[in-house]
């Protein structure tokens, strides 16, 4: 074999073998996608995602979608396209909800807030997922992701299991909160924008005229 043919061969060997122990480089473990995740949103001041949320149980299924807008400190808002004029808004010191019709708008401390979505409340604070979510493990998920399940501290007597689908940069793709009775709520999160400018008046929420407000108590 000449010198060039060698050097090709073992540049050859070469590569493979680092394709190889790249292919068989281990998976993350739990604790370091929780980090992953703690770092991605630790730096970022707002968020902006279309999101659909499907429900099945207690004999109902149903498939609902819009746009979902964080800003830190503590301010969430979920715009519903499907169904239209249905509004989610947590101003950091209440949580409204209302969809258009409705005879009243329902109103929560946020503090006491018990609800589907608050799992998402800890990416509007200092993000610190190993401490929200007890007993966390990691499993392989299709295309590259991974999942993170535990027990959203609190919740304990709701919900069975949440699950975060990740990608391995620690991009939360969707949530899947199992409750004790039985139904299940699927979140997805596609076209994520981080650090958007949004206008403060996204966060207030102002009943319509001659709509009562009812300060409701948290889900038992």
């Amino acid at each position: 074999m000449s010198r060039w043919l060698a050097l090709q061969f073992a540049l050859f060997l070469a590569g493979a073998g680092a394709l190889i122990s790249f292919s068989q480089s281990p998976a993350p473990s739990a604790h370091d996608l929780a980090q992953r995740v703690d770092r991605h949103y630790d730096q970022l001041h707002s968020l902006k995602a279309a999101f659909t949320e499907s429900y099945a149980g207690l004999g109902m299924e149903r498939t609902e979608s819009g746009t979902l807008l964080l800003e830190k400190p503590g301010r969430m808002t979920w715009n519903y396209d499907q169904p239209a004029g249905k509004i989610f808004v947590l101003d950091g010191k209440y949580a409204w909800f209302y969809t258009r019709g409705a005879p009243q708008v329902q109103r929560m401390p946020a503090k006491e807030l018990d609800d589907l979505r608050s799992p998402l409340r800890f990416l509007l604070g200092h993000t610190q997922l190993e401490k929200e979510l007890t007993g966390l493990t990691e499993t392989a998920a299709p295309q590259g992701s991974f999942t993170l399940s535990g027990v959203p501290k609190g919740q304990e007597e709701r919900v069975k299991k949440l699950s975060l689908t990740v990608t391995a940069a620690g991009v939360i793709a969707a949530i899947d909160v199992e409750e004790r009775d039985g139904a299940i709520t699927h979140f997805t999160f596609t076209g994520e924008q981080t650090n958007v400018p949004i206008p403060p008046a996204t966060f207030r929420f102002t009943p319509p005229p001659g709509v009562p407000v009812v300060d409701t108590a948290p889900p038992a």
